[in-house]
Formats: structure tokens, C-alpha cells, sequence
């Protein structure tokens, strides 16, 4: 009442539906919330206690035996036909024509009234068991009532049922799906009057009589939410009503009533014969709590009956509206009397439960989320109708996503949607004990789209509406489906079950940061102080204007801070330790002209430091990363790596590295991850060069006296086609592998020229007149220079991408190659957004193993983020565990010759903290060690994951350093060979003495 005066007074002039909207705004906020005391408010924090990761992996497992897979339709959205054969005008008709004014209709659509063989191809490819369609009514009755009997009709829907029944799928049979006949709402004002009650009745009656003996679940209304909220109030629907704030109420009374109606006639008359089922489907979203509180939860309890429960309720557990909703909305909701109650109350044979379609499609008022957040979690919502209406059979009998008009065949986003939602739904039965009896996925072909006509499609079969027969073309999702159905679910794969098995005793396990950083307190490595030590006359270093003076002292005078973090080191059980020196740093103006000896010193004694601890320095000269500078600002503003002057620079700084550090240093990279971030073609030719120069340097002038060994480190992520079976994705993932990998890999470890696949595709660019890219050649010269430059392939390799040929979403598109890079919805993904893919690693291995054969390979990065604020990082336990457990697959199973594994990050970077790498805290505690810390070190003390009943592994307790395995092997089989040789000479040198010996004794 209040609201009611408010709003009369204050804005007299607003519409009817502006007043309305504004009413039950200021309801929701004047009358307190009170949820329906029901088991379903504990579903929150329930989900809340979950144990994570482990809650959120995807589950391969398999449905109950006798699971329902179904796929739907709705009237409308299909059969076309409008005028044929004697159908009656609908709302949807009249709508679409007149009132949208936008000349979308639903008139021919995908024209399934004239292909029944059609759709009956479609279902028999697809295996399903059940089809849920919809029954017109105005197709039935013009007019709406029985005396207009259209015989066309009743033929249309006898022969499509014997044709389901010929291909043994059970129809599931809709009787409305919102195309109310128009006749009814120009005489009656549509469902407003309970006159249609009746006259509903009579329609299902008709149809029980005339196709009951086939049809074993019937469905009496879809979606009544969306009917009389959007029908009647909005107006954004047929019959397109702005109505009083107390008609979508009414309507919904009516429709409450008439779906009991209907019930009760089949129980009474018809089920005894027929042996069917009776359901309403019932449209839920699902909604989250800003704060895991009980005011929040209490208002989703409430959003949750504002619109699943207003019709729930009443038919599954008192036959009366949830208690919030009368208390919010007062003189606006219908009264049932006792007698209509009990009329209600159990008028389904199971839950109809239509998700994460219409309601997510813009349908659902903002004012009835109740300031939570929406969320598409399907798994949850089972759960909370099991706890809130006593457990029901549930048939999810609509669920997808929607994918755009543009996708023809090959709808990547969709498929994996629908892979997400059966996964959940699995969850659901399998961890929760939900008692879901089947699915249906939405819809067989591409139709109209309601309020969205057809700019989205929602088939599994793709159907050119231009085209005059509407053929069914399979899209990747209905084959995807296919064999979902033919496995019954996702059954366990070999692949993905975790080996036991350990590493060779000479496995380089380390762990990894961007940058040490000299500093002044033992703490972090990627600080950008400088460490200074203390001034005075016994030849420490000196403070001239602002610079320090070479170092006198060589030895290391103050070990503090480098103690300090090499022992967070140790307590790793690390062999080797991967940082990057700053070039910018060591030699402020690029070049030789002035050395800052500062830090020479200092990473001169935290190698040795390194080395006297039994830890390995793997030593890259160079990274670009956001937080440093990429290069000396001299040669950065001279072009950097466009001219080749920053190329003979960094060869001078390489050979001052060499020549001071080469001593403690057998682990040398020339640049880490060049290829991260998108570089100008000219830019990559640049750093190949360079890298080489580098690499030549030190094969002529410092590997034989230091022993050491140099290669370049790729940014290598996995690149998955996002429908394997795609021809199109195959090719446009390789694509991808080639111009963000090959680019630097094929020449250096391949035939010394960029891949064939980069140059064609350019080519192909550049005659259709793309000519934004040139990809330079190299001489024979270059070739030669940079073919077979490295020791070793070293790679940094984090998650795994899909790659798609065709696109929707140009936010993510890459115009240069032509793709869209996104990932599968099911996948664990960090707090930044990284998928967790491990099997994405071995592929990576295996792809390096196939394109450059057998060589010893190092993961010389590999992580990811994880919560801030939390020590027990569980997911990079889990990120670690798994992706060690990879390689191993890749090593023991498939052969490659993985020699390292490294983890990022030794400790969270302080310009990126925010993204909590590390295996060490920098943010709560100062280099507090995180759970993973302690289970990574008992991974490398256990050298992988070994057999319980095996004996352990037994490795010398030093083992010489070795890089590399096969050159140990050479080097094995060279003493072997010497050592043959030898005996060979001997046994040579004994016989010839011994017949000499016997010839002199018969000559004389």
C-alpha cells in the first residue's frame, strides 16, 4: 500500500509498465525477504565447503544405465508452414507480422512441417532416445476450440510420432509452447481469463485420446515464467500485453490451473490405459550471493522462488506460492482457496526442468536476481530443486547455449557449452546424488529464435534458410553429441590416468624466476634496488657520484641476502635454479663503453654461491618482460632488435657474461621466450641472429675450457584443434603452433628457414592484398649461422588453447592467422583466467620429439597463479603434481627425451604479485613457503612418482652434472668403444708376440 501511494504521487505520468517495474522495486526493498524455510538455503554454503580443486575437475564417468538423451523442438521456432493446409493464425503469427515490425518471422523457419524425413535423418544420426516437440494448437483447432477440427494437422503429428516410433525414439510431447491461437486471444484476452482453463483442457484431451497410445510424456506448458511475465507485463513477447502490475500474477494463476486440469484428466482417464507420464517444464536460472552470508543467500533463496518457485511450489510440495513472494508482493498475488490447493499440490510425475536457455537470454528481470549475481551453474540448480522439492525425478528436457547466425557447421562455442552442462549434470548425479533421469539438448536443427529471430542459432543441425529444401547438416556439436550418447557420458580414458614411474638419476629439476635483482634486504630476487655493500677502506665496494667503483676484493665479502634466498633454495631439493641477468643493468648503454661491475660481482658470487651448494645457475642472458626493460634505453631508442647494431651489441655482452661468469656457469640461455610477445617479422629475424652469434661465440671460444653447454628458450603453450575432427581447426592449430613456435624453432632446429606453413599462409594473405606482414629471408649464410645452433630445446609452457577456424567473438580474433583462440568451458581454470590443461604439455613434447627429433628437451618454465592471499595454494599443488606426471607420460610412454622440469616461480614477482606465481609467498609473509614448496620437493626427492611395491630408485649420491642424457650416453659409448679398441690392440699385440716368439724358435 505504501508503494502503491509512492508511486501514484511521484510519477503520475509514467507508463503502465514503468509503474509496475518501479512498484516491485520498491516492494523488494520496503517488505523484508523472507525465503521458503526449505533445504534448498543450505545449498549455498554446501557448494561453499566443497573441497577445491578436486570438486571442480571434470568427472569422466558414465550415466546410469537407461538414461534419457533427448533433443527438442518448439512448434514455432520450425515448422513454418503458417498458412497451410488450414492452420490458424497464433499470437507468435500475429506478433512477428505486426506488432515487432521487424520482418522476422517464424513463417518458413527450418520448414519442418515439410520435412518430417528430414528430421527423423537427423535424430536417427544423433542415437537419441527421446525427441521432446511441440504440438501447435492453432494447427490442431484454427480457431482454438475443438468444433475447428483441421484434420491436415492431426495427420502431420500421427505421422511424425510412427515415425519416431519406427526408429524406436520416444516422443516427448510439448502441448504448449507458447503459440496460443489467436482466435482465443481476441475473444478472450488470451490466458488473462479463466475461461481458457477449460478450453485447454479440451485440446490436451483431444490429443491424449488421439495420440496417447504413443506417447508416454507429455509436457502441458513450457516455461510459464516466460508466458506471463513477458507475454503479459513486459510486452516483450506474444501477445505482446503491457499490463498491470497484478496480470502476469493472474495469468500465472490460470496457467497453474490449467496445467492441474490437464493432469488430473490424464490420471483420471487416461494414464490407467496409456501407462504415461505428466509434467509442466519449468524455466530456473541460478543465482550466487555477492558475500556468503545470510541475508544474500536469503534474498537467492527468494530469486529462485520469484521465478522457479512461483510455479514449484504450488505443484510440488502445498499448492501455494513461496511465502517471500507473498510477503513482497502482497494484494498483487492471486489467493488459492483449500479446495484449489489440493487440486495443485502433486500434479507432476517429475520435475521439468528447462536451464540456461530462454532465461538466460535476456528474459530475466534485474530486479529479480535481487542484487546477486547470475550464474549458469546447472549442477547447483539440480541440487537445489533435489533439496527443495524432496527429491524429484528430474528431465532436463531444455538445456545449450547459442552460438552466432554466422556459424555454419562448426560451432566450437556451442559444443563445448553443451559438453559443460552434461558434465554438470553428471556431477549432479553422480556427487550429489541428484535424481536426474535424462537430458535433452536444445534444439535438433537451427530455427527461429523467438525474441532473437535468427541472428543466434541453437541447432545441432545447421540449416540454410535461403536454401529451398532446408537440408540438416551435422555441426561439430550434433557429432560431438552423437558419441556422448553412443559412450553414455565421458567413460575414463587410459591417457588420462596418472603413471608411476620415475626420472633417470640424472633429471634436472629446478625451479625458475624473471630476474635476480641485487638488493639490500634478503628477500625477493625481482626487486629493482640495488644491493650495496658497506663502504670502508678494506676493498669493499666504493661510492663515487652516485656510481660504484670496480671491485677490488674479488671474493663475495657479504653473502647475507644471497644466503638468504639460496637457502629457500635448498629447502626446495632443487639441482638447478633458472634466473635472467638484466642487460640494461650489467652495461647501461647497451655496449662496453662502461660495465657496471656492481652487478657482475654480485651474480658472479650467487653463482658460485649456487655451485657450492650442489645447485646449478641456468643463466639466460635475456628476457623480455613487461615489468623490465626490454633492452638498454640506448638501443631501444636507436630501433633495438630492428638493427643489427643491438644484434653486435648483445654478442659483445654475451662474450662479457661468458668470460666473467663461464667459470660458475655450464647452463647458458641465450634469450627466454623471445617469441612471447608479438614481435615484427624483422624484429624475430634479428634475434636469430643474435641468439646464433651468440651460440658460435661460445661453441669456438668458451666450451672447451668451460664445459658448458647454450640454447634459446620458446614460449610453447599447446595449441588443440577445437574440434579434433575438423580438417579446418587441425590445420588452423597447426598454423598457430607453426607461427608463434616454428617461427624460431624450424630455423634453429630444423632446416634453418622459417617454416613452409608461414610463408604460405602470407603468401595467401598477400594476394588477396594483405600486405601488413613480410617475412624476410635469409641467406645461405644466415642459414648456416643459425641451423643446429643450440644444445638443447628448452621451453616455457603454461596451458593449452582451442583453436578455431571460424569466429564469432572478434574480441578474440586473430586477423593475422585467421583464427579464434579460446578454451573449453569444462576446464579448471586459475583466479587470472589460465586453463589447467596437462595433458596439454605431453602433446607439446611429442610435437617438438616429431618435428626435431630426438633431442634432449628441458621445461624449463612451467605454472601458474594462484589465490593471493592463501598459502595453501591447492591448485598449483595440483597444476604441479599433474604436469610433472605428463612428462613423465612423455618420457616413459612415448619416448622423448625430457632431461629438466622447472617450476614457475621460485617466489611471487613484486610487480606482479597480484598474479601469486610463487612457490614462496611475497605478499601475506616474507618468502613464506606455500604448500606447493613441500609438495614439490617431495616429488623431487622421490625423483617423479614411484611404484609403492618397487624398490627405490638407487642413483649415486653425486652424480656428475650432464645436461644432457644422450651426450652422457656418447660419451658412455665412446669409453666403450676406446676401451674395445684397447682389448682389441692387446689381445693384437700378445698374439703377435706369441708367434713371433714361435717362428724364431723354428727358424733356429
Amino acid at each position: 500500500t505504501v508503494a502503491r501511494t509512492m508511486t501514484a504521487r511521484r510519477i503520475p505520468t509514467a507508463s503502465m509498465q514503468s509503474r509496475s517495474l518501479l512498484l516491485f522495486a520498491l516492494c523488494l526493498k520496503i517488505l523484508p525477504l523472507h525465503g521458503e524455510p526449505g533445504a534448498g538455503k543450505a545449498i549455498w554454503e554446501m557448494f561453499a565447503k566443497h573441497s577445491y580443486p578436486e570438486d571442480d575437475l571434470f568427472l569422466y564417468d558414465t550415466f546410469p544405465p537407461g538414461f534419457k538423451w533427448s533433443v527438442g523442438t518448439a512448434a514455432y521456432q520450425v515448422e513454418g508452414a503458417w498458412q497451410q493446409d488450414g492452420k490458424g493464425l497464433s499470437i507468435w503469427d500475429t506478433f512477428t507480422h505486426n506488432v515487432n515490425q521487424s520482418n522476422v518471422t517464424g513463417d518458413v523457419a527450418s520448414d519442418s512441417y515439410n520435412n518430417i524425413y528430414g528430421d527423423i535423418t537427423a535424430l536417427k544420426t544423433l542415437g537419441v532416445t527421446h525427441y521432446r516437440f511441440s504440438i501447435s494448437w492453432p494447427r490442431l483447432f484454427s480457431n482454438g476450440t475443438v468444433s475447428s477440427l483441421n484434420k491436415a494437422g492431426v495427420r502431420y503429428y500421427s505421422q511424425l510420432i510412427q515415425e519416431l516410433k519406427k526408429i524406436r525414439v520416444e516422443p516427448v510431447v510439448t502441448l504448449y509452447h507458447w503459440d496460443l491461437p489467436q482466435s482465443l486471444q481476441d475473444t478472450y484476452a488470451g490466458w488473462s481469463n479463466e475461461s481458457l482453463v477449460g478450453l485447454f483442457r479440451d485440446y490436451a484431451e483431444f490429443c491424449f485420446q488421439t495420440f496417447g497410445n504413443d506417447v508416454k510424456y507429455w509436457i502441458t506448458i513450457d516455461n510459464p515464467y516466460v508466458v506471463a511475465w513477458h507475454g503479459y507485463f513486459t510486452g516483450r513477447l506474444p501477445p505482446g500485453i503491457r499490463g498491470h502490475q497484478a496480470l502476469p500474477y493472474r495469468v500465472a494463476h490460470n496457467l497453474l490451473k490449467a496445467h492441474a486440469a490437464v493432469w488430473h484428466l490424464y490420471n483420471n482417464t487416461f494414464r490407467q490405459v496409456q501407462g504415461g507420464q505428466v509434467s509442466i517444464a519449468l524455466g530456473s536460472h541460478w543465482i550466487v550471493p555477492r558475500n556468503m552470508n545470510k541475508e544474500n543467500i536469503t534474498a537467492c533463496q527468494c530469486s529462485l522462488n520469484f521465478v522457479v518457485g512461483w510455479f514449484a511450489k504450488p505443484i510440488f510440495i502445498d499448492g501455494d506460492y513461496p511465502t517471500c513472494m507473498k510477503d513482497n508482493l502482497g494484494f498483487l498475488l492471486p489467493v488459492f482457496s483449500e479446495l484449489e490447493k489440493n487440486a495443485i499440490v502433486g500434479t507432476a510425475d517429475f520435475f521439468a526442468l528447462s536451464f540456461g536457455s530462454v532465461l538466460s537470454f535476456q528474459l530475466l528481470e534485474r530486479a529479480m536476481k535481487f542484487e546477486q549475481h547470475e550464474s549458469l551453474n546447472l549442477r547447483q540448480a539440480l541440487s537445489w530443486i533435489k533439496a527443495e522439492y524432496n527429491d524429484p525425478k528430474i528431465i532436463i528436457v531444455e538445456n545449450s547455449w547459442f552460438g552466432s547466425d554466422k556459424i555454419r557447421t562448426e560451432d566450437a562455442k556451442y559444443m563445448y557449452y553443451l559438453k559443460w552442462y552434461i558434465a554438470e549434470t553428471l556431477k549432479a548425479i553422480k556427487y550429489d546424488n541428484a535424481n536426474v533421469i535424462g537430458y535433452t539438448a536444445w534444439s535438433l536443427v537451427d530455427g527461429f529464435e523467438w525474441h532473437r529471430g535468427y541472428s543466434i542459432r541453437r541447432g545441432l543441425f545447421y540449416v540454410d534458410f535461403q536454401s529451398l529444401y532446408k537440408k540438416r547438416i551435422p555441426k561439430s556439436s550434433a557429432l560431438f553429441y552423437q558419441k556422448l550418447i553412443e559412450k553414455n557420458g565421458f567413460p575414463p580414458l587410459v591417457e588420462n590416468q596418472p603413471i608411476r614411474g620415475t626420472f633417470p638419476c640424472n633429471f634436472a629439476w629446478g625451479t625458475t624466476t624473471n630476474s635476480i635483482q641485487v638488493k639490500t634486504t634478503p628477500s625477493q630476487f625481482t626487486d629493482p634496488h640495488v644491493y650495496i655493500w658497506d663502504v670502508n677502506q678494506s676493498g669493499k665496494l666504493i661510492k663515487v657520484d652516485g656510481f660504484l667503483t670496480t671491485v677490488r676484493n674479488p671474493h663475495c665479502l657479504d653473502y647475507a641476502a644471497i644466503r638468504h634466498q639460496i637457502s629457500l633454495l635448498k629447502k626446495m631439493h632443487v639441482t638447478h635454479f633458472h634466473f635472467s641477468l638484466k642487460w640494461s643493468s650489467i652495461l647501461p648503454f647497451g655496449n662496453l663503453t662502461q660495465v657496471n661491475s656492481t652487478f657482475l660481482h654480485y651474480y658472479r658470487c650467487f653463482v658460485s654461491e649456487l655451485n657450492r651448494v650442489n645447485i646449478t645457475p641456468v643463466v639466460a642472458l635475456w628476457q623480455p618482460t613487461a615489468q623490465y626493460h626490454w633492452l638498454p634505453s640506448v638501443l631501444s631508442q636507436h630501433g633495438g632488435w630492428s638493427n643489427l647494431m643491438t644484434v653486435q651489441a648483445f654478442v659483445e655482452y654475451a662474450r662479457l657474461c661468458f668470460k666473467e661468469l663461464g667459470e660458475h656457469v655450464k647452463f647458458w640461455i641465450t634469450m627466454n621466450e623471445p617469441n612471447v610477445r608479438k614481435l615484427p617479422f624483422s624484429d624475430g629475424h634479428n634475434l636469430l641472429k643474435a641468439h646464433a652469434l651468440a651460440w658460435r661465440l661460445y661453441d669456438k671460444e668458451f666450451r672447451k675450457t668451460q664445459k658448458g653447454q647454450i640454447s634459446i628458450t620458446l614460449h610453447a603453450d599447446w595449441m588443440e584443434p577445437a574440434y579434433p575432427f575438423s580438417r579446418n581447426d587441425t590445420d588452423a592449430a597447426n598454423r598457430v603452433l607453426e607461427f608463434f613456435i616454428g617461427w624460431f624453432a624450424e630455423p634453429i632446429f630444423g632446416s634453418g628457414d622459417y617454416p613452409h606453413v608461414m610463408r604460405d599462409w602470407l603468401r595467401q594473405r598477400h594476394s588477396i592484398g594483405l600486405y601488413d606482414t613480410y617475412l624476410p629471408y635469409f641467406s645461405d649464410e644466415d642459414k648456416k649461422l643459425i641451423q643446429g645452433s643450440f644444445d638443447f630445446f628448452a621451453l616455457g609452457h603454461y596451458t593449452t588453447l582451442l583453436v578455431h577456424q571460424e569466429t564469432e567473438d572478434r574480441s578474440k580474433y586473430n586477423y593475422d592467422l585467421g583464427v579464434h583462440l579460446s578454451k573449453d568451458i569444462t576446464w579448471l581454470s586459475s583466479p587470472n583466467g589460465t586453463a589447467v590443461v596437462p595433458w596439454g604439455l605431453r602433446k607439446m613434447l611429442n610435437w617438438i620429439k616429431l618435428k626435431y627429433g630426438d633431442i634432449p628437451i628441458y621445461i624449463l618454465s612451467n605454472g601458474i597463479d594462484d589465490n593471493l592471499y592463501q598459502r595453501h595454494d591447492k591448485l598449483r599443488v595440483y597444476y604441479i603434481e599433474n604436469y610433472i606426471n605428463e612428462a613423465l607420460k612423455a618420457y616413459k610412454l612415448d619416448g622423448v627425451n625430457v632431461c629438466g622440469y622447472f617450476v614457475y616461480s621460485f617466489n611471487d614477482i613484486a610487480e606482479l604479485a597480484h598474479l601469486a606465481h610463487g612457490l614462496c609467498s611475497s605478499v601475506i609473509n616474507k618468502d613464506m613457503p606455500k604448500l606447493s614448496l613441500g609438495s614439490y620437493s617431495k616429488i623431487i626427492d622421490s625423483n617423479g612418482f614411484p611404484s609403492p611395491e618397487t624398490p627405490e630408485q638407487e642413483c649415486p649420491e653425486e652424480l656428475p652434472w650432464c645436461p644432457e642424457r644422450s651426450i652422457c650416453q656418447m660419451r658412455k659409448s665412446l669409453l666403450a668403444f676406446i676401451a674395445l679398441i684397447c682389448f682389441v690392440f692387446i689381445i693384437t699385440m700378445i698374439l703377435i708376440i706369441y708367434y713371433s716368439h714361435k717362428c724364431d724358435k723354428r727358424y733356429k
